[in-house]
């Protein structure tokens, strides 16, 4: 009889679960041989990599798959030297498995402090990038959480070739397999079991389009990490540095289009619009960006501005357009930022403390930057060495999600034969 995918997606659960519970209590030495093992077989595995991937190009030019698509998917020479790359860094970041902080003594006699331990089973749906295969593996892996790894079908050929090598540098360290598992099927239901699995599953990861982060955040009966919008400002106060203010603009929007942590708002306040609005739009026109703005934006800066609705205010455009609005004080900016904003990403440019202070208290986002680019907002950027995603929740884990956001802690105690009176 044939397997049903449920039947499927129960198996690879209940082997990752079993994983879980070795890889918990492996050592960082088996680890990181397990890593730097796989980056060895990406290196020994160019060419079957690049045939794997040839097959998901061509399927993908045949199903009319857009050329950015096709970009994402394609595994070049550059892209296999980064993921090669990436699993040596992590490889190299500090384990915080088994890390125990806090102890002290209490009344009783007793020591109490917290142990970090992993999630256990981390389940990470994603979209077309076959390299996110390897990010994703590699951090759960340091991190000591078997994961299940359900890729988008138009990478299926090489997220199978990618498994083969960790599955490789498992093998090398004396790790079971089923500690990084590919899904196999190209079944849509795979991702709907996946997400219901909670006696298998500890978290689920997605990462990709709103329409799938959506789809899981509804349906799941496992917590999720995710983010939904990147909905990102710079506030450029009335005591900002004008020449900082226009290097943060330009880079915040201008440096890529298409990430969730570029700006796609731009507030102003009104004492230094006229000074500063014309010289950086000048800038954005020069570079083809596309600007929205309110009545008196489009006073000062002339008719090619088009009228911004309510609508430009949500926008997370991924393109070289720009939403840009005057403020009368901060007390609107923060209030428009909180309104709008998805909790993503904000930065005040201002040489004011007192402003800053209070923008960092105000803004309720993941990730508030004072006289810095919003580009910044990156795993990588901030030391993590390197992420899984971006969250924009307030429990457990929140902006990007490194080694740290995908462990938990446990209370520890030590005693000597105490006992309670």
């Amino acid at each position: 009889m044939t397997e049903s995918v449920l039947d499927y997606m129960t198996r690879l659960g209940r082997a990752a679960r079993q994983a879980s519970r070795v890889l918990a209590r492996a050592s960082t030495a088996q680890k990181n041989h397990a890593l730097q093992a796989a980056a060895d077989a990406l290196d020994a595995s160019r060419v079957e990599l690049v045939a794997a991937n040839q097959l998901d190009l061509a399927a993908g030019r045949g199903n009319g798959l857009e050329p950015a698509m096709l970009d994402r998917l394609a595994l070049t020479p550059k892209v296999i030297d980064s993921m090669i790359e990436g699993l040596r860094q992590v490889a190299t970041l500090p384990d915080p498995i088994g890390e125990i902080q806090g102890m002290r003594y209490l009344p009783s006699g007793i020591q109490v402090g917290k142990m970090r331990v992993p999630l256990g089973v981390i389940g990470i749906i994603y979209e077309s990038r076959p390299n996110v295969t390897i990010d994703a593996a590699s951090l759960c892996l340091k991190s000591g959480n078997a994961t299940i790894l359900r890729g988008g079908s138009e990478a299926i050929h090489s997220n199978q070739a990618i498994a083969r090598c960790i599955q490789a540098g498992l093998a090398a360290a004396g790790l079971p397999a089923s500690a990084v598992q590919v899904v196999e099927t190209t079944d849509r239901a795979a991702v709907g079991a996946l997400i219901t699995l909670p006696e298998f599953v500890d978290v689920i990861v997605p990462r990709g389009g709103k329409g799938l982060i959506e789809r899981v955040s509804r349906e799941a009966k496992v917590p999720v990490i995710k983010h939904l919008d990147g909905v990102c400002h710079v506030y450029v106060d009335s005591a900002a540095d004008l020449d900082k203010a226009i290097r943060i603009c330009d880079n915040s929007k201008t440096q890529r289009y298409s990430p969730c942590n570029t700006m796609e708002t731009l507030l102003v306040h009104a004492d230094i619009a006229a000074r500063l609005l014309p010289a950086l739009a000048a800038i954005y026109r020069d570079k083809g960006v596309e600007l929205r703005g309110d009545a008196q934006t489009r006073s000062l800066l002339g008719g090619d501005v088009l009228e911004a609705s309510e609508d430009d205010w949500y926008a997370e455009y991924n393109a070289p357009i720009l939403a840009i609005r005057v403020v009368d004080a901060l007390d609107a900016a923060i209030e428009h930022i909180n309104t709008y904003g998805s909790q993503h990403t904000d930065a005040i440019v201002t040489e004011n403390f007192s402003d800053a202070r209070r923008f960092l208290t105000e803004v309720d986002s993941s990730s508030v930057m004072v006289n810095a680019s919003t580009r910044f907002a990156d795993g990588f950027e901030y030391g993590l060495g390197a992420e899984i995603g971006i969250s924009t929740d307030k429990l457990h884990a929140r902006g990007p999600v490194g080694l740290l956001g995908l462990t938990s802690e446990k209370y520890v105690v030590f005693g000597d034969g105490h006992v309670r009176t």
